[in-house]
């Protein structure tokens, strides 16, 4: 029987992850310092994790709707992790870059790859249905999800370890929208539904499958468009201010 869709999802196991890198962030943050507005950045993206997972959000689209899922993916994958990443103060960036393996990943020529790689992935239909009827492989789904995430934005927002032109992040995030686009758009645009558990699970609000799937794959564009371009529009006028002051007599 299907849970009441306006019912918490019981995906304690993801809710302990976040709470736990919530108080880790507390405890370093406590030692290392850091603003207020980092830690409000923080605190929201834990918001949004913890709505993406165990809210109504979580409930409908693990038992009910497709566009519901899809909108708790760009919040695991993308919303969160930019506001998780946003909120390291730049002592404890640096002891995170500092990390094995950490310079690798986050390079932009390698955290782009595994992002989009990431999402082509768990959107191929046999493994999304797939993670859908089997728990243990939907954690699965979203752990990756938000580690990609994290990796995708730290060059965008951190300085540790690799400091980029504020024009080069302005081209990453334009690249990271350009190449996630087509996913979405193909979603809203196909003329048959291709997750065949969203074919047979109970059906809310009247919208049949191929209905559903045209909704996600138009909330998922506009959601990536908001944060994609919100974040773009902020580094080209940084940029543009640059090149500005740059050109001042005198310079």
């Amino acid at each position: 029987m299907a849970p009441n869709p306006w019912s918490v999802h019981p995906a304690w196991d993801e809710a302990a992850f976040v709470a736990a890198l919530a108080v880790a962030y507390g405890l370093a943050v406590r030692r290392l310092g850091g603003s207020r507005s980092r830690y409000m950045a923080f605190g929201a993206g834990i918001v949004l994790a913890l709505v993406a997972v165990i809210s109504p959000v979580a409930t409908v689209g693990t038992d009910y709707l497709l566009s519901a899922h899809l909108l708790q993916n760009v919040l695991v994958a993308e919303w969160a992790p930019a506001l998780l990443v946003l909120g390291v103060p730049p002592e404890l960036a640096r002891r995170i870059a500092a990390v094995p393996g950490v310079r690798t990943l986050t390079r932009p020529l390698v955290s782009l790859p595994l992002w989009i790689g990431t999402y082509a992935l768990w959107h191929v239909p046999a493994l999304y249905d797939a993670a859908l009827r089997h728990p243990p492989l939907l954690r699965l789904e979203h752990l990756a999800y938000l580690a990609a995430g994290l990796l995708l934005w730290w060059p965008v927002i951190q300085d540790e370890p690799h400091r980029m032109p504020t024009g080069a992040r302005a081209a990453y995030l334009f690249a990271a929208f350009l190449f996630a686009s087509p996913l979405a758009l193909l979603l809203a645009l196909l003329p048959d539904s291709i997750y065949g558990f969203y074919e047979t699970s109970p059906r809310l609000w009247g919208l049949d499958p191929l209905t559903d799937q045209q909704i996600g794959g138009i909330v998922m564009a506009g959601s990536e468009a908001i944060v994609f371009f919100g974040v773009f529009a902020v580094y080209v006028l940084r940029w543009l201010a640059e090149e500005e002051r740059a050109a001042l007599p005198g310079r």
